[in-house]
């Protein structure tokens, strides 16, 4: 058969290739006949050492049909493409959070998808999002874990989540090491780059507004004249801008609700949806006296603190009831905000004339500022997340108890005891935050920086209650000293913000807080080395007690010896 096979007449033939799956038992016996060919060499060559043999197994690719040769390489040459169809999540910014290869049609991919934000709200507007046909056949062979990611993306991120990837004062900064859903080197929409902080630019200035007019009413800055015509000018401008940012918020509910569901779930911007409420109860209270009239109606109470009260009843629940956002897990510096404005309705519900209401406010207000005080001043959950730097929003400190104190004197009419400790505690934090000016430095101006102004001017409209309570000189020079400073604030910070939104266009970046991915993108830690030495010795004792293994074991031991048996049966034959 050999000479046969050599000679010139036999060089050439047709072959058939018969591809079949391959039984354990026959790849067994090939494995054993190479074995004894192998020794056989060795024998001839005259090598006396034994020599080991390693089994490589490979995996082998089974067909239940013959095919021809040609037909049998297109299968491989198609499971090969398949598995080059997969793809990694890439770091680049990119990604889009698994969206990325699906929405590559004929290699080239989508600029400005931003449609996991849109408002999905009724079923025409979810079937003009659908992909075409072809689209649809390009996504069905998508691997699986892009698949997971897609579902997750509209989920609401936990506030552990946002904790752990973002940084700076108001948490809108990714971390180095973390991806966000949307592009980095392209501009999004307005919408989704205008987020709920605003609303503290009109607390800034209707705050301005009720501090402009106790400067020009009260009998401790009598003696400087100042004509109410500025207070109109602020509360106009207060207007205005609560208007127009308010029709701007709205129109982002409307047409991005998923980007607005993001930042209700925000462990700080949540404390802002509290923001617009607050700022029409300022408005109330700082209304001119040329166009307020002689009492306030009580329905002017109910309109602006109701919403306040639905949405407190929601958040102090979450925070009493416990689970993933419980006051210890979110508690920041913003928190006060959801406080303040139990003082703010209590002051406009004694000038409305319902006392009863004003004292129940102030009651859920004071409870809940004595422990969102502690928890902070504990820092359990933020002392990680927050960085080192004094951040604008730690002024929400002197915010809750100067506001106390002004409301508990509307109430009762006179500054008395209680006022002034709420007083006290307030203008000791005011200090305490003064002299640490270096903690104010460090980050790059932003819409957070508002959260400067509200506090000092309550501070400052505070400070004027205990000086015509208790004149003097001091104390008449700690309100006007007090009031320049946060007068002054508000003005530079007014004139930065109109620089940056309208000539350097650089105060509405691209919102990477609403954008975070859902999981985690770093490694785990690695464990101490204890640790790991005590898993990797559970791990061998698991093994040697499995039954599954020793059996595995045996058969190994088993099939060794039929090979040395085997061997020496080859030796003895030789010899």
């Amino acid at each position: 058969m050999e000479k046969g096979a050599t000679s010139p007449s036999n060089s050439f033939h047709t072959y058939f290739v018969d591809i079949h799956e391959v039984l354990q038992e026959d790849k067994e016996e090939e494995e054993e006949e190479e074995i004894i060919k192998m020794e056989e060499k060795v024998t001839k060559k005259g090598l006396q050492k034994p020599i080991k043999l390693r089994e490589l197994k490979r995996p082998q690719r089974s067909f239940s049909r013959q095919v021809s040769l040609e037909t049998g390489f297109s299968v491989l040459d198609r499971e090969s493409k398949a598995k080059d169809d997969r793809r990694v999540l890439r770091r680049s910014g990119r990604s889009f959070g698994g969206f990325d290869s699906a929405n590559r049609i004929g290699g080239e991919a989508r600029k400005g998808d931003f449609n996991i934000f849109r408002t999905k709200s009724t079923l025409s507007k979810q079937n003009s999002l659908l992909p075409s046909k072809k689209e649809r056949e390009m996504e069905s062979q998508r691997i699986e874990g892009a698949t997971d990611l897609d579902e997750s993306v509209n989920k609401s991120v936990p506030a552990g989540r946002y904790f752990a990837a973002l940084r700076g004062p108001e948490l809108d900064q990714v971390k180095d090491y973390e991806d966000i859903l949307l592009p980095k080197d392209e501009l999004w929409p307005f919408l989704l780059r205008f987020p709920i902080g605003c609303f503290g630019i009109c607390l800034g200035l209707s705050s301005q507004a009720v501090l402009w007019r106790a400067l020009s009413t009260s009998s401790a800055t009598k003696f400087l004249h100042i004509t109410p015509f500025i207070n109109l000018f602020l509360w106009s401008l207060a207007l205005a801008v609560l208007v127009s940012v308010s029709i701007t918020y709205l129109l982002k509910c409307i047409y991005y609700f998923e980007a607005v569901k993001r930042e209700y779930f925000h462990p700080v911007r949540v404390n802002f949806f509290f923001a617009p409420w607050v700022v029409c109860m300022f408005l109330a209270i700082g209304l001119p006296p040329m166009l307020a009239p002689a009492k306030l109606h009580p329905a002017i109470w109910c309109a602006f603190m109701g919403p306040y009260f639905l949405l407190e009843l929601k958040i102090y629940g979450q925070w009493l009831s416990g689970g993933k956002r419980r006051l210890c897990k979110v508690a920041n510096p913003s928190s006060h905000l959801s406080v303040v404005g139990n003082f703010v309705g209590a002051i406009l519900a004694s000038k409305v004339g319902w006392i009863e209401a004003a004292k129940f406010l102030w009651s859920v207000g004071f409870a809940h500022y004595l422990v969102v005080f502690v928890t902070l001043y504990q820092r359990l959950p933020t002392s990680e997340a927050l960085p080192k730097e004094l951040h604008p929003v730690y002024s929400m400190f002197i915010a809750a108890p100067s506001a106390a104190s002004i409301a508990w004197g509307s109430i009762y009419g006179e500054f008395d005891g209680c006022s002034r400790t709420c007083f006290f505690i307030a203008l000791f934090l005011y200090i305490s935050l003064v002299v640490r000016i270096n903690f104010f430095t460090g980050f790059r101006f932003s819409v957070a920086w508002w959260s400067y102004t509200f506090p000092m001017t309550t501070v400052s409209v505070a400070t004027i209650k205990y000086a015509e309570q208790v004149p003097s000189v001091l104390s008449k020079g700690l309100a006007l000293c007090l009031s320049f400073m946060s007068s002054t604030m508000v003005s530079v910070l007014f004139v930065s913000t109109l620089l940056h939104a309208f000539v350097w266009q650089t105060l509405f970046p691209n919102d990477l807080a609403i954008a975070i991915t859902k999981r985690r993108l770093i490694k785990e830690k690695k464990p101490f080395k204890k640790a790991y030495d005590i898993k990797r010795w559970t791990k061998q004792v698991l093994l040697k007690n499995n039954p599954a293994d020793k059996e595995y074991n045996g058969e190994n031991e088993a099939a060794n010896q039929r090979q040395s048996a085997h061997k020496q049966k080859i030796e003895a034959a030789l010899a």
